[in-house]
This record gives C-alpha cells, sequence and structure tokens, in this order.
C-alpha cells in the first residue's frame, strides 16, 4: 500500500509539473506591458481593500503592485486610469462547457470570448472532446482570446462505460491522450464505477462530476471525487435510503429532507477533501421562481439564439411542473443551506455554474452564481473566493494564480464598484487581462456587439 501510495504521488508531481510548464510559457505574442493606476486593489490573500494602488502588467506576468508612489511604470506601458475602480483576480468557471463535435471554430472561440470578456480567467471543461486538447495548447499559448482551460475526456456514464472492462480501458485511454481530468456522468453501475476508480487511482487521474443513483455519496467520497458537481447525492443522502429514485437532484425529495444529517455529511466531506461545485444558477434558474418570460429578458439573452430561447422557455415550463411550488422553493432553501453548511465546516466550494446550459449565458452566468452564493449566506469576499484563491489550490498552482502579487500571471479584472459592497459589481467590468493580453472596455464592447444575435 505505501508503495502504491509513492508511486501515486510521483504521478501526482509529474502532472503538476507539467500544468506548470504549460502555466509559464503562456504569453499571447507582442503584449505590451500594462499599468493600472489609482486602483483600489483586492489582492484576495485576505479581506482587505488597498486603495491608491498601481499595478504593472509585463510579459504576461504581474511585474509589481504597490501603493502608486512606490512603483514606476514602464515607459511605452498601456496606462488605465483607475481611480474610484476596483481590481481583483480573474474568477474562474468550474462548470464550464466547450463547444466539440460538429461546432465550427468561429462558435468555439465565440464562447471562449463570452467567457473571457465577463472576467474569467480559468475554465474546466466538464463534456471534453478531441478537439479540446489542441484548443487547450492554443490558449495556453496565448494564440487566442481565452481563459485558462483544463479539459476532461468524453463523457463516461452508463453507456460509454457499461463494464468493468470498458471502465478501465476508458481510463487508459483518456489517460493517455492526456485529458485533465475524467468526467463522470449519470447511469453508472456500481461495478464499472468501481473498476473505473480503481483504474484512475492507478493512473493518477482524478474524477470529477455528477454521482451516479447505483454509486451514492458516500462511495463518490470514498473513492474520493475531486469535485462533486450540482450538489449531485446530496439532497438524495438527506431524504433517507428508503426515499423515491430521484429527479432533478432531488427536487421531488425536498420534503423527506431530514437537515440533522447535514453535520455528517459536511464532516464526511472535509475529511475526504472532497470540494463541491454548486451551480446554484442553474437550479434557481431551472426551478426557481422566476418566470420564463422575466427571464428571456434578461441583457445577456441577446446572446442567445431565438430558437435556444425557446427551447429554454420550454423546458422551465416542463421543470417547474416537476414539483409543487411548495416543493421547488423547500429544495432551493435545503440547497443554499448546504452551500453554507459546507462552507463554514470547511468543505472547499468552487465556483461554476454549468454554462452554456439553460438560461446560462456563457460568462455572464458566472456573476448570477456569486449572488446566489451570497444569498446562500456566504459574505461577498467568501463568495469571490471560492472563484479566486480556492480555485489556484485545488489546482495546486497557489503559487501562480489566485491572488494579486508580485510574480503571478496577469489575470486580473478592473471593476467600475466594489464588490465587497455588493457582489453584482463584479458584473460591472472596465478591462480584462488575461496572461498579460489587455482587453479594454471599448474593444470588448465592439467584439460583444458583433456577437449577439442578429
Amino acid at each position: 500500500m505505501a508503495a502504491r501510495r509513492f508511486l501515486l504521488g510521483i504521478v501526482l508531481l509529474l502532472a503538476a509539473t507539467a500544468a506548470l510548464v504549460r502555466t509559464t510559457r503562456a504569453q499571447p505574442p507582442g503584449t505590451a506591458p500594462v499599468a493600472i493606476i489609482g486602483a483600489s486593489v483586492i489582492p484576495m490573500d485576505r479581506e482587505r481593500v488597498l486603495p491608491g494602488h498601481t499595478v504593472v502588467i509585463s510579459a504576461g506576468r504581474i511585474a509589481a503592485v504597490g501603493p502608486d508612489a512606490d512603483v514606476t511604470v514602464p515607459e511605452g506601458a498601456h496606462r488605465i486610469d483607475a481611480a474610484g475602480k476596483y481590481v481583483i483576480p480573474a474568477l474562474a468557471e468550474m462548470h464550464a462547457h466547450i463547444p466539440g463535435g460538429q461546432a465550427t471554430d468561429a462558435d468555439i472561440e465565440r464562447v471562449l470570448y463570452l467567457y473571457a470578456a465577463n472576467g474569467i480567467g480559468t475554465i474546466r471543461g466538464m463534456l471534453g472532446h478531441p478537439r479540446h486538447l489542441p484548443l487547450r495548447e492554443r490558449a495556453a499559448r496565448g494564440e487566442l482570446v481565452s481563459p485558462w482551460i483544463y479539459t476532461s475526456g468524453p463523457s463516461l456514464n452508463g453507456n460509454s462505460v457499461p463494464t468493468p472492462e470498458a471502465a478501465r480501458e476508458a481510463v487508459s485511454k483518456q489517460k493517455a491522450a492526456g485529458y485533465d481530468f475524467l468526467k463522470i456522468h449519470p447511469g453508472i453501475l456500481s461495478g464499472p464505477f468501481d473498476a473505473l476508480a480503481e483504474a484512475a487511482g492507478k493512473a493518477g487521474i482524478q474524477m470529477s462530476g455528477h454521482v451516479p443513483a447505483a454509486v451514492g455519496l458516500q462511495r463518490a467520497l470514498e473513492v474520493p471525487y475531486a469535485s462533486i458537481d450540482h450538489l449531485d447525492g446530496y439532497v438524495e443522502a438527506l431524504a433517507g435510503p428508503d426515499a423515491p429514485a430521484s429527479q432533478l437532484f432531488g427536487v421531488n425529495l425536498a420534503a423527506r429532507v431530514d437537515e440533522s444529517r447535514i453535520a455528517d455529511l459536511v464532516k464526511a466531506t472535509r475529511e475526504a477533501g472532497v470540494s463541491n461545485v454548486p451551480t446554484q444558477a442553474l437550479l434557481e434558474h431551472w426551478v426557481g421562481p422566476d418566470d420564463a418570460e422575466t427571464m428571456a429578458g434578461w441583457p445577456e439573452m441577446r446572446y442567445v439564439s431565438e430558437e435556444e430561447l425557446a427551447n429554454w422557455t420550454e423546458l422551465k415550463r416542463k421543470f417547474a411542473s416537476a414539483a409543487s411550488a411548495a416543493d421547488r422553493a423547500r429544495f432551493l432553501d435545503v440547497r443554499r443551506t448546504l452551500i453554507k453548511a459546507l462552507h463554514d465546516g470547511g468543505a472547499r466550494l468552487l465556483l461554476g455554474s454549468d454554462a452554456p446550459q439553460t438560461w446560462n449565458v456563457p460568462g455572464f452566468s458566472i456573476h448570477r452564481e456569486l449572488q446566489y452564493l451570497v444569498r446562500a449566506g456566504l459574505s461577498p469576499y467568501q463568495a469571490l473566493e471560492t472563484g479566486t484563491r480556492n480555485i489556484a489550490a485545488f489546482f495546486g498552482t497557489d503559487k501562480e494564480r489566485g491572488t494579486i502579487e508580485t510574480g503571478r500571471r496577469a489575470d486580473v479584472v478592473v471593476l467600475e464598484g466594489n464588490p465587497l459592497d455588493d457582489i453584482a459589481n463584479t458584473g460591472r467590468i472596465s478591462a480584462v487581462v488575461l496572461g498579460g493580453r489587455l482587453l479594454t472596455r471599448e474593444a470588448m464592447d465592439k467584439r460583444l456587439a458583433e456577437l449577439r444575435r442578429r
């Protein structure tokens, strides 16, 4: 057993080293220095605001950060007057989707731009495709406007891994291909799942995603998953072993939930070291009280086709009929309680909304997710942690990103207002810098106008 742990440690170390190499070589071609002057910096190393600071960015890195009077601005730097503005580290979307299959290159680059223009510096693609591997490398080299990309392989589900042999083969192929992790979807039976978990452990590749019904939350924590997404399995566990089959992550089980079980689930999650990506926006939008007509009028729906909006409207009505209004409200309250309890209990939360997905427009939905986290009881700073320093801790890149410090990768966002006062201010973006590449408000507005529905 000790030898196996040692070998696994070596595999994980090599994987981390490879990721670091990708990080350090990222640099958009021909990027000029940028100086953000007179800003209030929220470095996210702890809860504080540093007024009257200058951030200098050069060669894709934060070259200097300090009081305006103490920082020398390089000659020829692009100067941003940030008086009255706030600077935070770029955010992450930890349950993202990148178009694959028959999508055109323009479709893919459009989605990546929407993420970037919303201040997202890291995405974790949760439904991988072979096309995403070279795309990941292009993004790392700064060849397109994109967040940093981590990607799963193709979905592992009841159809793709119906047997233990198929499960082991899938792990071997996805590891050899170079995917960052395995995406678990519903439908996997216990036998194939156990084979999958054993093979993943030996290969040193992590598992994240859904908790199949035949597996259950306890087994997912035992493996352990790197992250459980959508809080999948938690409501089911709170409803008890005699509950009927779950629908929509347990919306039909809301009346059976026993909240006295939450403390034990939180403790087990923390001790297992499993992170959670709640994607609360997804469930709020599916079964929440907002009607489809109101949601169709949200500003970001300008980037959604009329056909897709019609599909989303129909799904909204379908999901709303899946349970009574009282059960739907109870379900969302239980999820909010879980989010707050997981945070307070020391179980790591990661920011993610599941975009593009029903009512979740890439980039824009992450700002709604932050608001839902605050509604669940987190402070604005705690919500920001889930998308900045927690992400760096999860990936082991806390010396590279997640905070604003000299030497860190230059992924920062300039905001018009203080997000610690009102988390909605994360959506009031003045400028974005990703890997040293500057996106000004003027340039983003021009590009976004081109990407809107005609």
